[in-house]
């Protein structure tokens, strides 16, 4: 489906999700930058909280377009195993990567959301 926009695009979806609005337990999360206008229409029309959910590429050394993992909001880190494990990537390599991209994710999470502190679902499956 192509659509004039991302308020369109966001409107389209809201009507999908309609059954979850004026639930207290329904959050949109949006992905910055381009998601956020998207999710802007859903949280709008299901009279739901909005928040941002912020995710940072963990790139290989001297690699940083090879993806070995990435960290996000709320303390999520996913790895993919088998790019670290084939190219021999060290637990100290990754923390410090991760531990530089923490700082990025950090700055970009103050700067959309101020001082509001994340929200999130309590039973939100984990990754």
């Amino acid at each position: 489906m192509i659509f004039k926009n991302r308020k369109a695009a966001g409107q389209f979806l809201a009507k999908n999700l309609a059954a979850y609005a004026n639930y207290p337990d329904t959050l949109v999360l949006a992905l910055p930058r381009g998601g956020v206008p998207v999710a802007f229409e859903v949280a709008r029309a299901l009279n739901a909280p909005l928040d941002v959910f912020v995710v940072r590429k963990l790139g290989v050394p001297e690699q940083k377009e090879l993806a070995m993992g990435a960290i996000a909001s709320g303390g999520v880190q996913v790895l993919n195993e088998e790019i670290v494990r084939s190219l021999g990537i060290s637990e100290v390599v990754i923390q410090k990567v991760a531990a530089k991209e923490q700082q990025e994710l950090e700055r970009r999470e103050h700067l959309y959301r101020g001082d509001r502190p994340f929200q999130y679902c309590m039973d939100a499956p984990s990754f």
